[in-house]
């Protein structure tokens, strides 16, 4: 398949901080990729050089074909970028916003495709509002719009749903899996790993480096063991009682729910943990309200790989 991005070996460092370190990647023409990972990972400094945003300062990247730092002005026409700070005009209306970023890039002929691109965006009936005036799901739709106004090949997206209510943010998915299916690339980071299992691909990253890379469904295959999903009040409590168990590796808080990971146990002997240990949590006055032995999630795993990566490095440093 066409490689629309290829980064080898890859390092960039702000003064003494080094912010990717070694990081090689490719992302195949109509593929979605997802690069996930906690803040300071090196997400955001990597698709500024995708973009040429930056200089490269050592390893390989193109772009499109392109270098992206030496040939700014060409990648720009067939890219688009939507920054997790999209410049919106709030004092510009729907339609004024499209029509400045379709200036911007030079499209002629814009205005057919700036109906199709607000009828897709069921911002149509909105288009004489000003920016200031709209939600921030329809801000970030309006933002999507203009980024899109110049027909970009490749479409770089920096967690564009953060901040968006939830309805908006299942809109905001179908547009991007339907842009996809009509052949764009796209490349996005979100911290939502929900988002992340709907990508082709996903790479994983902390401090500077990629720690795996693939599909969401062989990525889960990389945990071991077994989660109990446990619904129980208070729900401090519990994890206190829960934490001094020999069997548990972990406890992450997911919502209403703990999860507890159980790395050692079979399947059968999660069971009889998950029955063992509704019966302590009653004893000691908790109401549980539910436990339940699961498979690793995409997070649970995504967690477990960073706090193992995170140790590791502070061992290293001492």
């Amino acid at each position: 398949m066409e490689t629309m991005i290829r980064i080898r070996a890859l390092r960039h460092s702000y003064e003494d901080v080094l912010a990717l370190d070694g990081v090689s990647l490719e992302v195949r023409k109509g593929e979605m990729f997802g690069l996930i990972g906690p803040d300071g990972a090196g997400k955001t400094t990597t698709l500024r050089l995708i973009l040429g945003l930056l200089d490269s300062q050592k390893g390989e990247l193109d772009t499109c074909g392109l270098v992206p730092a030496k040939q700014r002005a060409e990648l720009a026409e067939r890219v688009g970028y939507l920054p997790q700070r999209f410049s919106l005009y709030g004092d510009l209306s729907v339609d004024e916003n499209v029509a400045f970023f379709a200036d911007v890039h030079g499209v002629s002929g814009w205005r057919p495709k700036r109906d199709e691109l607000l009828g897709l965006l069921r911002l149509a009936e909105f288009r004489k509002r000003l920016a200031d005036r709209l939600s921030g799901g329809m801000k970030q739709k309006l933002a999507l719009a203009c980024t899109l106004i110049h027909t970009p090949e490749l479409l770089v997206m920096d967690e564009p749903t953060t901040g968006v209510d939830p309805v908006s943010r299942r809109e905001f998915w179908k547009i991007l899996t339907r842009l996809q299916r009509e052949g764009m690339t796209i490349l996005l980071t979100t911290p939502y790993i929900d988002e992340a299992e709907r990508c082709g691909r996903v790479a994983l990253m902390n401090r500077g480096k990629i720690l795996h890379l693939d599909m969401p469904e062989k990525l889960k295959r990389l945990g071991t063991g077994s989660v109990l999903e446990i619904l129980a009040l208070p729900k401090r409590k519990a994890a206190e009682i829960l934490a001094g168990h020999p069997s548990i590796a972990d406890i992450e808080s997911f919502g209403e729910r703990l999860h507890a990971s159980v790395p050692s146990l079979s399947p059968d002997q999660s069971a009889k943990l998950a029955d063992e240990l509704g019966t302590s949590l009653r004893n000691e006055g908790l109401d549980v309200k539910s436990i339940r032995v699961a498979s690793p999630s995409l997070e649970d795993i995504f967690i477990a790989k960073i706090r193992s990566e995170d140790v590791a490095g502070k061992a290293a440093a001492s």
